[in-house]
């Protein structure tokens, strides 16, 4: 860029890049003058030849000037297009960055409240999520709380049914408190299958021996007793074997046990002329039951003989119900005659309501009897009525008929 006065030329501008190889050409002529004066005085030929070159220059130099000033013109001309252009340019530019400009406003602006609306449903998406989220954790706190309880319910029913199997096992480790167990398991299950008049617990007998429980049967079979038996040590030490030997032992104490309370019962609560011929022995184990029947066979079959049936909870309850089966029996057989009497009275009663039924319909018959007579009455009566209602007394004087005078009473 040449900045001369207020013009600026570019140096890519063509008419600026003639304009100085003019000039240069201009300084070479100049210099070229210069060369020739000096070498004038050398040479008084050549001074004509100068002469003519000189001529020859200046016609190259007005020629140079012209075209120097003819330059300079379209340098200027080049120069007001360049800058009317640059102006227009710049006018041009303005506006297109006024455009460009005002639509990056718009574009941010819009993009502002999209981002804007974005933000919001966003955040509301986040609020109903975190909202929704609490809710949830709320319930999942809430029924987390709950299932702690029910746990801690169950930790203490846990605790609580543990501190019963010791207990339990406190009651099964002395004889006599779990023979209380068998007789308390055994009322349980009688007072539900029975009437309470149908048996007597801790009855005593002739023989002054005192029986769990008697069933009041009639005879035949008569009144049989239930007794309870609870062999836990032997079947313990059977569960407790760890070898044949141990196991043979424990075998033996179990039959002796249960051998020892069959020949008891047979001895105790089988009374002639008193009880029924056989007894029921009661074990309250379900366990014990099948282990016995799995493993002592030979047991039960004495207990058969010895008339001692063993019975466990279940098969209790089913021999009972069969024993409610018989004393219904029983009762109604003992009420039957009173059921005859009450059908004979029955029937008298049926027969006098018959004879009273006829009686009331003959009351009945006679009653529409007397209503019809009474009918005929009322209608021979109404009939009278009607004629002396319609009697003409001018039409019986003229025809002479005889007339009753009613004479006026007198005073006196």
């Amino acid at each position: 860029m040449i900045q001369i006065g207020e013009q600026s030329f570019s140096m890519n501008d063509p008419f600026v890049i003639g304009g100085l190889i003019g000039t240069a050409i201009l300084f070479l002529v100049i210099i070229l003058l210069i060369v020739i004066v000096r070498r004038a005085g050398q040479s008084g030929a050549s001074m004509e030849y100068m002469a003519a070159q000189m001529n020859r220059l200046n016609t190259d130099v007005q020629t140079l000037g012209a075209g120097q000033q003819q330059l300079t013109g379209n340098l200027q001309s080049v120069s007001d297009t360049q800058a009317n252009a640059q102006v227009n340019l710049i006018q041009t530019m303005e506006k297109r960055l006024a455009t460009v400009q005002q639509g990056m406003n718009e574009t941010l602006h819009t993009n502002a409240l999209k981002s804007a609306q974005a933000l919001y449903e966003m955040q509301k998406g986040m609020k109903d999520s975190l909202h929704g989220s609490s809710v949830k954790t709320t319930q999942s706190l809430t029924q987390l709380q709950e299932r702690l309880a029910t746990i801690d319910k169950a930790q203490t029913n846990i605790e609580k049914l543990s501190g019963d199997v010791l207990g339990l096992q406190d009651i099964l480790s002395n004889k006599q408190t779990r023979g209380a167990f068998g007789e308390i398991q055994l009322n349980d299950i009688v007072s539900k299958a029975l009437a309470p008049d149908a048996y007597s617990m801790q009855a005593t007998l002739s023989n002054g021996k005192r029986a769990d429980c008697l069933i009041h049967l009639p005879n035949p079979p008569g009144p049989i007793v239930i007794d309870a038996k609870f062999p836990l040590e032997a079947y313990e030490a059977i569960r407790a074997a760890k070898t044949d030997e141990h196991l043979v032992i424990a075998a033996r104490a179990m039959r002796t046990s249960l051998r020892a309370h069959i020949k008891a019962i047979s001895e105790k609560y089988i009374i002639e002329g008193e009880t029924a011929d056989g007894a029921l022995m009661f074990l309250p184990s379900e366990a014990v039951y099948a282990e016995l029947h799995a493993n002592f066979a030979d047991i039960v079959r004495e207990g058969f003989d010895a008339r001692v049936w063993i019975v466990s909870p279940t098969t209790c309850m089913a021999t009972l119900n069969t024993m409610r089966a018989v004393l219904k029996d029983a009762r109604m057989q003992e009420q039957a005659g009173a059921i005859r009497k009450e059908l004979g009275l029955l029937y008298k009663d049926v027969d006098r309501l018959g004879n009273r039924v006829e009686n009331l319909d003959r009351h009945f018959n006679q009653a529409g009897k007397d209503i019809e007579e009474i009918k005929i009455s009322a209608t021979k009566a109404g009939s009278r009525a009607r004629r002396l209602d319609a009697f003409d007394f001018d039409e019986l004087e003229h025809k002479g008929a005889d007339v009753v005078k009613l004479t006026p009473k007198n005073n006196s």
